[in-house]
C-alpha cells in the first residue's frame, strides 16, 4: 500500500511554537532477525521503564508510550502504566503486534505482521481486543494508536475512527516496506496532517529529515536509496544526502542535532521521537548490546535534550497536541 502526499497539513496556531514530542514502542522482546512467532516471547525490559520515565520527568516531558498486548498482558507493566496514568506523567496509546494480539485467526509470517495487511474484520477485532484490554487493566481508553511495524493498511483509518480513535502515528515518512509487504510512505513527509475534510483523525508522523546538499533533491533520491543500500551508504558517508530519523536507536547525537537543525530551518513545527523498550535493556535490540550501549543511550538523550533546550523547542503531549491542531 503506498500511501500518497496528503494535502490536508495541519495549521498550528502562532503560540504553538516548536515543540517536540517522545514515544515508545513499549513491546516484547523477540528476535529481531527470526522469523515472527506468537510465543517464546519476554518483558525482561519492564522496570526499566521506570527508570526511564524517572529520567525523563526531570526534564519536564510527558511521554507517549505505545502499549501492545504482551506488555498489557504483564502484571509489573500493568502497575507502571496505571501510576503513570493516574499521575498524570505519561500519555498510553495502542500497538498492535498482530502475531502476540489475539484473536489468532491468522498464520503468522511476514506479511500478516503488517496489521493493515489482515482481512478488515480480523485487523478491527484485534484493535478492539487491545483497546479493550488497556481500559480494563488501567482503566483508560486510550484514543491514539501506531501500528506495530508501521503497517497501516487500507482499512486502518477507517477502523480507527469508527472506535472513536482521534490521533494516530503509524506513518514513518520517507521509508518503504513494501518490499517486505508493508506499506510505503516515501511520498509522506513530516508534518501532521488530517486524514479527510472532517479532521476526526490526526496524522502525527514519525520525524524523518534529509541533511545533505542534494536534500532538495530528495523525492528523487529516496526510492533509489531505499532500494540500495550501497547507494544510501555512499550518499551517507560523502554527507551528500542523509535520512535521518529521530531516534536514539542507530543514529548518533551528532547526526541528530543536525537534523533538528535543518528541520527548524524549514520551519517544521513539531518533532516526533521514538525507540523500542526493549532497548532499556542490554542485549535485546540491535542497537543496545552491552551496559556501556545503554548508557550511551541515556548520553543521547541528554545531548540531544540539552540542544532543543538551546533550539527553544519545548515539550508537548497528547493533550496539547490534538488541542492546537484541533483549534480548540
Amino acid at each position: 500500500m503506498k500511501i500518497e502526499k496528503p494535502d490536508n497539513h495541519v495549521q498550528w496556531p502562532t503560540e504553538f511554537g516548536r515543540r517536540f514530542l517522545i514515544s515508545v514502542d513499549t513491546e516484547e522482546e523477540f528476535d529481531w532477525d527470526a522469523p515472527f512467532q506468537r510465543s517464546g516471547h519476554t518483558t525482561i525490559s519492564v522496570p526499566k521503564l521506570l527508570k526511564f520515565q524517572e529520567f525523563i520527568e526531570k526534564h519536564r516531558i510527558k511521554p507517549i508510550y505505545f502499549v501492545d498486548y504482551s506488555i498489557i498482558s504483564d502484571a509489573k507493566a500493568v502497575a507502571f502504566l496505571r501510576t503513570v496514568t493516574e499521575q498524570k506523567t505519561a500519555d498510553i496509546g495502542v500497538h498492535l503486534h498482530p502475531w502476540v494480539n489475539p484473536p489468532f485467526d491468522e498464520r503468522v509470517n511476514d506479511h500478516n505482521s503488517f496489521a493493515g495487511n489482515l482481512p478488515k474484520e480480523l485487523e478491527e477485532k484485534k484493535l478492539v481486543t487491545l483497546r479493550d484490554a488497556i481500559h480494563d487493566k488501567i482503566g483508560v481508553r486510550p484514543t491514539t494508536y501506531r501500528a506495530g511495524r508501521y503497517g497501516i493498511g487500507p482499512h486502518t483509518v477507517e477502523l480507527l475512527i469508527k472506535h472513536g480513535f482521534v490521533m494516530d502515528s503509524s506513518i514513518r515518512p520517507r521509508f518503504d516496506y513494501s518490499g517486505q509487504g508493508g506499506p510505503d510512505f516515501l511520498s509522506v513527509g513530516s508534518q501532521p496532517f488530517w486524514w479527510g475534510d472532517d479532521k476526526r483523525l490526526l496524522e502525527v508522523p514519525l520525524t524523518t529529515i534529509y541533511s545533505g546538499i542534494l536534500r532538495k533533491q530528495s523525492g528523487l533520491a529516496a526510492p533509489v536509496m531505499n532500494k540500495s543500500p550501497l547507494i544510501n551508504a555512499l550518499l551517507s558517508r560523502s554527507k551528500m544526502l542523509e535520512r535521518i530519523p529521530l531516534t536514539p536507536e542507530g543514529i548518533s547525537a551528532r547526526e541528530t542535532k543536525e537534523a533538528i537543525d535543518v528541520a527548524l530551518d524549514d520551519d517544521l513545527q513539531l518533532l516526533v521521537f521514538s525507540f523500542h523498550s526493549p532497548s532499556l535493556s542490554p542485549g535485546y535490540t540491535p542497537y543496545v548490546r552491552t551496559a556501556e550501549d545503554l548508557d550511551g543511550f541515556y548520553d543521547w538523550w541528554r545531548e540531544i535534550i540539552g540542544h532543543l533546550e538551546i533550539r527553544n523547542v519545548q515539550p508537548v503531549d497528547m493533550g496539547q497536541l490534538l488541542e492546537a491542531a484541533s483549534g480548540v
